[in-house]
């Protein structure tokens, strides 16, 4: 899960100080609008577009940057003004725009032949309409961060189990070391934990068996929800106020010996600490290790606005994206996987999670799959401050009702 409200508000290579709508409307032929909801990428972008510029004279890229990037998105749909490219996650704000039917079908460019047939397929899953309309980028994936010097001191090995990763917790704990610096005051972070535990614990076709009234979270998510609250437990003093930014930072200072967040947060915490010894491991949530499973999904792909005037423009800036030493030096530089045939990942950072990758023992978001419009995060904030687990899930399960009526 990547974030999708971030606090950076800025717009880059916005020449006279055009605000971003402006610029989407003064837009021209040869001048790409590519809007991007990754603040963490904001330098990789920025240098990649002034490499693609020097070798396409003829095209500028305007790079925008907003906070709450999927309001802005449906608001731009409605008023008929979306952007030339689209960068974002594999979410629901994808799926309302492919389904709405603004966005460029793109089976037939090309560029879609670059991209790995199993994450067209994750994308596909989102949408209710025929075809490709996005083209995935990069993968991320649900981990938890861990401090190797710590574990190495203590004697910790890597658990496996979920008993084995409660244990570390409380041996960390024991020893005087936070074992979880939760980043709770920002409800989006509380994804992580939650999807990693949703998705190893739910089947994956539990959204379509609440969709069609078979099962309800009341029924199904009790285990996930008391895990939830054993996790908040083994925290830190202040949870709740502390946010991602905080997270990254005291992690990197050895606040804490793990930190349950996703790979798009190596590169914050290294900024912090570059001296840092991390490792990466998949949440293992069920006692039976061999059928934990690691979560990841499309975390940047590329749309085309069907109504862009630079249709052919957009494409030649994403087949440049696609080349191989490009998005070997994103997936680098981001932290992350690619989703595209021959380019692979080759951090030691990652050496944990790649058995994973090669023996296919991963699996999706789960809220990627439930009702848009929920709020979940925000509802499982609250269930942890106030620790009501029943009054939760049918929180859960009425917020579903409600949004699927509308």
């Amino acid at each position: 899960m990547s974030r999708e409200n971030w606090n950076i508000g800025k717009a880059a290579a916005m020449a006279g100080g055009l605000s971003a709508l402006a610029l989407a409307s003064a837009a021209t032929a040869g001048e790409i609008e590519l809007f991007q909801t990754k603040a963490e990428a904001h330098n990789t972008y920025v240098a990649l577009i002034a490499e693609f510029e020097a070798a396409h004279p003829d095209i500028t890229v305007n790079l925008v940057e907003m906070p709450d990037a999927g309001t802005v998105l449906r608001t731009r749909m409605v008023r008929g003004d979306l952007p030339d490219i689209i960068a974002t996650d594999g979410n629901n704000t994808f799926a309302d725009l492919a389904d709405a039917g603004v966005l460029l079908e793109v089976s037939d460019t090309g560029l879609a032949s670059a991209v790995q047939p199993a994450y067209l397929d994750m994308i596909a899953r989102l949408t209710e309409v025929e075809g490709n309309y996005g083209l995935p980028y990069t993968a991320n994936a649900n981990t938890v961060l861990y401090n190797k010097e710590i574990f190495e001191a203590n004697g910790w090995s890597t658990p496996t189990t979920w008993d084995e990763f409660i244990a570390v917790a409380e041996a960390s704990r024991a020893a005087g070391i936070t074992p979880f610096y939760h980043t709770y005051l920002d409800s989006w972070t509380l994804m992580v934990p939650w999807n990693s535990l949703a998705s190893n614990i739910q089947s994956a076709d539990f959204a379509a068996a609440r969709a069609s009234g078979d099962t309800t979270f009341a029924e199904q998510y009790p285990d996930v929800a008391d895990k939830m609250l054993q996790l908040l437990a083994l925290g830190h003093e202040d949870n709740f106020g502390a946010g991602y930014d905080d997270g990254n930072r005291a992690f990197a200072n050895g606040e804490s010996a793990m930190l349950v967040q996703g790979v798009w947060a190596i590169p914050a915490v290294q900024s912090n600490n570059p001296e840092i010894n991390i490792g990466a491991f998949a949440m293992p949530v069920l006692n039976d290790a061999s059928q934990n499973k690691l979560i990841s999904g499309v975390d940047t792909l590329f749309a085309i606005s069907a109504e862009s005037d630079n249709i052919d423009d957009s494409k030649a800036f994403i087949a440049f994206m696609q080349q191989p030493e490009i998005a070997t030096r994103f997936i680098n530089e981001q932290k992350q996987f690619s989703t595209l045939n021959g380019v692979f990942q080759s951090d030691p950072i990652f050496d944990e999670l790649k058995p994973y990758f090669e023996s296919g023992r991963i699996t999706s978001f789960a809220d990627h799959y439930y009702e848009a419009g929920m709020n979940v995060s925000t509802l499982i904030q609250e269930f942890l401050l106030n620790g009501d687990k029943e009054a939760f899930l049918q929180k859960l399960d009425s917020e579903w009702d409600a949004v699927a009526q509308r």
